[in-house]
């Protein structure tokens, strides 16, 4: 049985939400408080196999309850609840770490299918999963297991970067761009075609969040991030990835 936390200040939605997923077989705990939610996901770390974060919250907003898991190493996968879809606030919702969105006012059963898709993903990290056909599928799609480059190894499964014998864990978001521009490596890739393509969200969404993420990336893979040689910007369109430069490779 999976343990779901459910933090939500509207007492008649958080209830609603335990009702029915308690019918669907999951133990379900609620939390009305931002503060109260982020210490007790850190004070016991394996409790729960999912939350469901509420973006309004007194106290700590959702944005940093799951900014502050994140840099405490707890990577309990996040469903964030965003305000009728702003694009702002999924795009700060996965800065701040979060593994998925849903927009107010949503229906039960999309909710019911993102959360099944995040447990089902944390399974097969696991490697607890059960070998039905979907999940064969979803396996398939996470075998993409690692991909090395420059003495670099992205491990998409494990959701970890490792340099030499250092290691840096990535969200779900960060792996799901890196993984993006492998798959079009040497190729530019327009910012709003990854915001419509990995993230989902309409072309007339502000682009700098990517910016964002890509800066948070290349502290990661760049020896001189100030001069990436891997992920490279073209001026007014997008990005580049390249798995091994060669000595001339640099912004254009």
């Amino acid at each position: 049985m999976s343990a779901v936390l459910i933090v939500e200040d509207e007492a008649h939605l958080a209830n609603g939400l335990r009702f029915n997923l308690e019918a669907e077989g999951y133990e379900v705990d609620i939390s009305g408080d931002g503060e109260a939610a982020l210490e007790l996901l850190l004070a016991e770390r394996e409790r729960y196999d999912a939350v469901v974060l509420d973006v309004m919250l007194p106290g700590a907003d959702g944005f940093t309850v799951a900014a502050k898991l994140r840099e405490a190493g707890q990577f309990v996968p996040v469903l964030m609840l965003t305000a009728r879809g702003r694009p702002e606030d999924v795009l700060r919702g996965f800065e701040s770490g979060a593994d998925d969105y849903l927009p107010k006012p949503f229906e039960l059963t999309i909710l019911l299918a993102r959360l099944r898709g995040l447990l089902r993903r944390r399974e097969w990290l696991q490697g607890t999963a059960k070998n039905t056909s979907q999940e064969e599928i979803l396996a398939s799609e996470l075998a993409e297991a690692a991909f090395v480059f420059d003495g670099k190894t992205i491990d998409f499964a494990a959701l970890e970067l490792r340099v030499g014998e250092k290691s840096v864990r990535l969200t779900l978001m960060e792996a799901e761009l890196m993984r993006y521009l492998i798959r079009h490596e040497g190729r530019i890739v327009a910012r709003k075609q990854i915001l419509q393509e990995v993230w989902n969200l309409h072309e007339d969404t502000d682009t700098r969040a990517i910016d964002n993420f890509i800066v948070r990336l290349r502290k990661y893979i760049e020896e001189v991030p100030s001069k990436p040689r891997h992920l490279l910007t073209v001026r007014g369109i997008g990005y580049r990835f390249i798995a091994e430069p060669t000595e001339n490779a640099s912004d254009e």
